[in-house]
């Protein structure tokens, strides 16, 4: 039998959980365009050059900067005058949410929120994002969705980070999809309008994916929610279409979620979830934040074009991010003053 200070505590993780979760969610809305898996192992330092092959880059300092944030009670400054200064003051945290289908980040989101000002900002990174690691010279290696499996989650973080200008990432959450449908299942279903029949498979993929939805309203066990939130073809507004229904979907989860038996949610769905954030870290995160508002949450896509590349005699289409953008990106997430 739980305390009531155990349950307290449980419920409080479980809005944290609920809002990786989400953005999870969102990450898939967003939209990625990997097709291929590597072979390879976990923890070997990443070298990597990026884009272009020139520079290594160092990984950046991970350790939690908890402990300074609680004391800051006073307004951290507005303005910043450089990515550098901004990155050593600012109270922001970061983290980067992974969804894996077998050894693939399938799902990369970047997540930054300011624990004074409550906003958010979630950036999704397209997992056919072109990154350069010294030794990985195949084509479907040099893939960002290639880095978890050769390097884990820390070789993620560092990849995330160099990407956004050298940005400290505090975190990282990762869920498989076998978790999404645990989870969906843990809250008795999820209910949603399938706009129209929806019917798609792929017996290459593995899993194989197999989609069979019938158009109207029903309730959705794990499997048929993920098949609902995987499906991309048939909407009259393209994604913008898929987008709108994946975020009624939302809606409807949060709703349930939070008005749910959770000690039992949480043991059911506990062990597909991994994180380095402490339950510390958790409870202070949450009260902090959780009178977030929609409309506190920005969302937007890692500025880029898709481009073809051959290496190795393969022809891959990749997604080149745009540093000059992307940079402009992480200035304004960090209020960073521009330069006159």
């Amino acid at each position: 039998m739980l305390t009531e200070g155990e349950v307290r505590l449980m419920r409080t993780f479980w809005k944290v959980f609920s809002i990786a979760f989400v953005f999870f969610l969102i990450a898939i809305a967003l939209g990625s365009y990997s097709y291929l898996v590597t072979e390879g192992g976990h923890n070997h330092k990443l070298d990597m050059v990026g884009q272009e092959e020139g520079e290594e880059v160092d990984s950046p300092d991970q350790e939690s900067q908890l402990e300074e944030e609680e004391e800051a009670i006073e307004e951290e400054k507005s303005t910043f005058s450089s990515l550098k200064e901004a990155f050593e003051e600012s109270k922001r945290i970061n983290m980067v949410i992974m969804g894996l289908e077998d050894v693939r980040t399938d799902v990369i989101i970047f997540l930054s929120f300011d624990l004074n000002k409550k906003d958010v900002y979630a950036i999704s990174i397209p997992r056919d994002t072109y990154i350069y690691r010294k030794g990985y010279e195949l084509a479907e290696q040099r893939k960002i969705n290639a880095v978890y499996e050769s390097h884990g989650a820390d070789g993620m973080k560092q990849t995330v980070s160099y990407i956004f200008e050298e940005a400290p990432i505090h975190h990282y959450v990762v869920l498989n999809y076998e978790g999404v449908k645990k989870i969906v299942d843990s809250l008795g279903g999820v209910e949603v309008v399938v706009p129209f029949n929806m019917k798609y498979q792929d017996l290459s993929a593995d899993p194989p994916l197999r989609i069979d939805l019938k158009a109207g309203k029903q309730v959705l066990d794990g499997d048929k929610a993920l098949q609902f939130l995987r499906y991309r073809k048939g909407y009259v507004e393209g994604d913008l279409g898929r987008i709108k229904a994946q975020q009624e979907f939302i809606k409807s989860f949060i709703k349930k979620a939070l008005s749910f038996r959770l000690p039992t949610v949480i043991k059911n769905i506990y062990e597909y979830v991994e994180t380095d954030i402490s339950l510390f870290e958790a409870l202070y995160y949450a009260t902090k934040m959780i009178n977030i508002r929609a409309e506190d949450i920005k969302l937007s896509t890692l500025p880029g074009q898709a481009e073809f590349r051959k290496y190795g005699g393969r022809l891959l289409s990749y997604y080149i991010f745009n540093n000059q953008e992307t940079k402009r990106l992480i200035e304004e997430i960090y209020n960073v003053e521009a330069k006159k």
